[in-house]
């Protein structure tokens, strides 16, 4: 079966995304870096409305074949019907196996990995990699609809059992590490939280794995430190007790929308979005992934640039509020673009100029 054709039936067997872009393929090449995109709640590649997801996307096409890229949406809210699938996270599960059925149908030994994401689509790539990590990575050979179907069976189920070890010693690549995870401001939300329903809905998702597991090499997390809606709660990383990799998990000024780029059409505050854009970025590239020439130069920055704030638009709607937890895991930093305001965070400011 050609690889476009294989590509399509992937598409069809999960349910087509809404808007998903993707890198073609030839026939014969050298070793790639693929890079797997899974964008926030309502992101658009609009131009002008792009989340960082979506700018990362646009650069690193840039890069033509050197840059094996797939980029999909998060869910999008265009109808009422479209509700539930806001309201209780429904598709996170799809996008995930999408996202699996691309990068197992293209990876080869020698290639490498790199998993970027905003809001829930950060916890999606972090999901994503707890598949990688707890079951394994199919060989493009063995990536059929019932293989990757067992393979989230397994991992939805119990991926330490004897069937799906020796699942995967026979249809999956022995061993495969994850060059980075980049996130923005992970938030599980895998449904709004609503009386009642948020402990439904995140019951169904309580299988998700979105730790630092022993395939990830790098692992970068740049956080909201002004956020306070609850419903946008950060999910951050705690380091496991003999993890070899290395893991960034930095306060940048700002809230949920600012850290991640999605500034509703509010363009005066890009460029202090651009700080924590910029910081991924260089922390992509020193990790081995092609960006274009002088890439720093498309993104003017600004500390002291306006905040998109958490009263915008939906931000309304969200009455329960307090301010973030900073400083609970050794790996966490304030970047250092942060003023002291009011003496918050301030314990991690001094290591910021000098770790971050």
């Amino acid at each position: 079966m050609g690889l476009q054709r294989l590509r399509d039936r992937i598409f069809g067997w999960f349910g087509r995304p809404l808007q998903s872009v993707h890198s073609a393929e030839g026939r014969t090449r050298a070793p790639l870096c693929h890079l797997i995109i899974l964008d926030g709640t309502m992101s658009s590649l609009e131009p002008g409305y792009e989340t960082h997801a979506g700018v990362t996307y646009r650069l690193c096409r840039d890069m033509g074949a050197q840059v094996s890229l797939y980029y999909e949406a998060g869910v999008q809210w265009p109808h009422w019907r479209a509700a539930p699938d806001v309201l209780l996270g429904r598709g996170i599960n799809r996008q995930i196996r999408r996202a699996y059925g691309y990068l197992a149908s293209r990876y080869r030994p020698g290639d490498r990995i790199f998993l970027m994401g905003y809001s829930r689509g950060a916890y999606a790539v972090r999901s994503l990699a707890g598949v990688i990590d707890r079951v394994g990575l199919l060989r493009a050979d063995c990536a059929t609809e019932r293989n990757i179907r067992t393979v989230y069976r397994h991992y939805q189920g119990d991926p330490d059992s004897d069937f799906s070890n020796a699942f995967a010693r026979a249809h999956c690549h022995r061993s495969v590490g994850i060059e980075m995870v980049g996130v923005w401001d992970t938030v599980k939300a895998l449904g709004l939280r609503l009386p009642f329903l948020w402990q439904w809905a995140e019951a169904q998702h309580s299988f998700h794995s979105h730790t630092l597991g022993p395939s990830i090499r790098n692992g970068f997390h740049a956080l909201a430190l002004d956020e306070t809606r609850e419903v946008f709660r950060p999910e951050l990383w705690s380091c496991p007790p003999g993890w070899e990799g290395h893991v960034e998990q930095v306060w940048f000024r700002g809230a949920h929308g600012d850290v991640g780029g999605q500034l509703g059409g509010y363009e005066v505050a890009r460029p202090l979005a651009n700080i924590s854009l910029v910081w991924m970025l260089d922390r992509a590239e020193t990790c081995g992934l092609p960006l274009p020439k002088g890439w720093r130069a498309r993104f003017h920055t600004d500390p002291d640039a306006p905040s998109v704030g958490t009263w915008r638009g939906w931000g309304k709607l969200f009455v329960l509020r307090k301010p973030r937890l900073v400083g609970d895991d050794p790996s966490e930093r304030l970047h250092e673009s942060v003023r002291e305001r009011g003496g918050r965070g301030g314990g991690l400011l001094h290591a910021a100029a000098h770790d971050v």
